[in-house]
């Protein structure tokens, strides 16, 4: 065999185990595989993860902080509209550039796998191919899957349909759209069936910012399950944000939540940022924001995490870190049961794979053998500790090493060094 992980710790669980890497696939995974590998590493126990997979993101506007001047209020609305004085600006070498060095960050933190949106209401779609661009540069060692999103809104746009079109026509993956930014409540009714009946012509996946205000009364999220029914793209759709669910009435969400399962549209909750938005019209009690991860996870619902931005207009933080992200969604949900914990693992690799639609993902044999060799015993201290990033392996070939963090008490006392295996935004 070309690679040997003796002595992993997996998500699920089973501990001691060996993980045996041939011709970049799993090949066996057992406790004491009888096998000798051209390499092996003793992974002493610790956890050995798929890679991460961030299901919603924007990284057109991603590292782009202070252009053309910061968010002063730090609203939703504000970040709109500087996103807007911004576009007018953009060159395409420089979105190349700045998505090109986000990818790097990515992959150093175990990111392999990344769902962006690209605004498609500048005309002369220059995100749109700067970020097809970036996806040729990257295939090699991160999957990257763009979003067609009409920021400004499907109708509220003038030629956001004609440019939607375009953009899929040239190679982007995911039909998006924005019904709450829509002028009218029928004005988003009407964007999702127009959508939808485009992806189901099309035979794509949908991806909707959904929802995303602190209003009680939106319903968005309602249409757009009647009509991933209605359209026959059950599984293949999903509801990004769905944050007006935490202002919602229970008993109109105990209607809600059986609806999206039957449809079986995934949710996508953006921790980070959907705390750092929402409720801000609030005084006391504020409400957090995030849509009701654990109810829609135990109504059967499949729950994603994304980051959403990084260093941009709507948010100055952001280091493309998934277990980040976990770690404040499991603060924000309450979810610091041991179930809860692993949920939170699940919604940044597995649940988010699944979002995606990934086809081999996973630590199985027979599957592609990316993984990422974390420095903790189990997803609790993973989560805990945002560990070390030991190793980042993408079909069997080394990606990034870390050294091991110098702990006391499981405190790191020194950040880590990382050496990139390959030339970081060079390959082409």
């Amino acid at each position: 065999m070309d690679l040997i992980i003796r002595h992993a710790t997996l998500p699920d669980g089973r501990s001691d185990v060996d993980i045996g890497i041939d011709g970049g696939m799993f090949a066996a995974i057992q406790p004491a595989l009888p096998a000798k590998g051209a390499e092996e590493i003793d992974a002493a126990g610790r956890l050995v993860s798929p890679p991460f997979v961030d299901a919603h993101f924007h990284m057109d506007a991603t590292l782009s902080l202070g252009l053309p001047r910061l968010n002063a209020s730090g609203t939703l609305l504000e970040g709109i509209a500087l996103w807007g004085e911004l576009k007018p600006h953009l060159t395409q070498q420089a979105l190349v550039d700045r998505a090109m060095a986000y990818c790097d960050m990515a992959v150093a933190q175990g990111l392999l796998a990344i769902r962006s949106h690209v605004d498609v209401c500048d005309d002369r779609l220059l995100a749109t191919e700067a970020l097809l661009e970036v996806k040729r540069r990257v295939a090699p060692y991160l999957h990257l899957e763009l979003v067609a999103f009409p920021q400004d809104g499907l109708l509220r746009s003038a030629r956001a349909r004609e440019n939607l079109v375009r953009a899929l026509d040239m190679g982007v993956d995911v039909i998006g759209g924005i019904p709450h930014f829509e002028r009218t409540m029928a004005d988003g009714a009407a964007s999702i069936r127009w959508l939808c009946e485009l992806a189901a012509e099309r035979g794509l996946r949908v991806d909707m910012h959904c929802d995303e205000s602190d209003d009680p009364l939106s319903r968005h999220i309602e249409t757009l399950a009647a009509e991933t029914i209605r359209t026959g793209l059950q599984d293949r759709v999903a509801g990004s944000h769905l944050t007006s669910m935490h202002s919602m009435d229970n008993y109109y969400v105990s209607k809600l939540l059986p609806l999206i399962a039957e449809a079986r549209v995934h949710a996508i909750a953006n921790p980070l940022i959907n705390i750092t938005l929402q409720g801000r019209h609030d005084t006391y009690p504020k409400r957090r924001g995030m849509t009701r991860v654990p109810e829609l996870m135990d109504a059967g619902v499949n729950v994603a995490f994304g980051h959403d931005c990084a260093m941009d207009p709507w948010y100055g933080m952001g280091s493309a870190d998934m277990l980040e992200v976990a770690h404040m969604g499991l603060h924000v949900a309450q979810m610091t049961s041991t179930s809860g914990v692993a949920r939170c693992f699940e919604a940044v690799t597995t649940h988010a794979a699944r979002v995606l639609g990934l086809e081999g993902y996973g630590i199985a044999p027979g599957h592609r053998a990316d993984f990422v060799l974390l420095q903790a015993g189990d997803v609790h201290e993973a989560i805990r500790l945002r560990a070390a990033r030991l190793l980042v392996v993408r079909e069997g070939r080394v990606l990034a090493r870390s050294p091991e963090r110098r702990t006391r008490l499981g405190l790191p006392e020194r950040p880590s060094e990382l050496t990139l295996e390959f030339r970081p935004g060079s390959i082409s």
